[in-house]
């Protein structure tokens, strides 16, 4: 029997900060479930024929979550997939409230001074542009972290490799999916 069948029939969302791993461990768990894997962010610059950080420049963040907002409920009515989001998706309460109903979601959480570590490596962030990245993710930490606490399932990934991730992501996934398909007794009724 197989035994991730069940994770195949919606798709699943990955959220959470920036640097987190959602595409590393999107492609991943992707493979894994053998489903196909989209990127949020691959997706707004191919629909927009323009970078990410071209698009922050020329028309600002506002602009650009109008259009991220756009191809993920696009997304959202395809087959079943992996779908990376970007950090700041789910913080629109339509894409959020789109996610709920369309697709499993889970925020991938680590701590901030290992995600600061990661997220220095590159310069493609548009928000980190000249500022200190452990000062931004705080901030961005305190307001977002409320709607990622709406996510189905929560993973502390703490400092781990891409693959003992996605093994944290399988497990939790297949335990969230046992516990919604376990019965609910009615009020009054104790339970077995």
């Amino acid at each position: 029997m197989d035994r991730y069948a069940p994770l195949r029939r919606r798709t699943i969302a990955l959220v959470g900060l920036m640097g987190v791993g959602k595409s590393s461990v999107g492609k991943r768990l992707a493979g894994a479930l053998n489903l196909p894997f989209r990127d949020t962010d691959a997706e707004v610059e191919a629909a927009a024929g323009r970078s990410i950080s071209d698009i922050f420049a020329d028309l600002g963040e506002s602009a650009f979550r109008e259009g991220e907002r756009r191809v993920i409920a696009r997304l959202l009515d395809q087959e079943p997939h992996v779908l990376a989001t970007g950090g700041g998706a789910f913080m629109n309460e339509q894409t959020r409230a789109l996610i709920k109903s369309q697709a499993i979601s889970v925020w991938l959480k680590a701590d901030l001074d290992v995600l600061a570590r990661r997220v220095s490596r590159k310069d493609t962030r548009p928000l980190l542009v000249g500022k200190d990245p452990l000062e931004v993710l705080q901030v961005q930490a305190a307001a977002r972290y409320p709607a990622y606490g709406e996510a189905d399932v929560v993973v502390e990934t703490g400092d781990a490799a891409h693959q003992v991730t996605v093994e944290q992501v399988l497990a939790a996934l297949s335990a969230h999916l046992a516990q919604s398909a376990s019965p609910v007794p009615a009020p009054g009724v104790p339970s077995p």
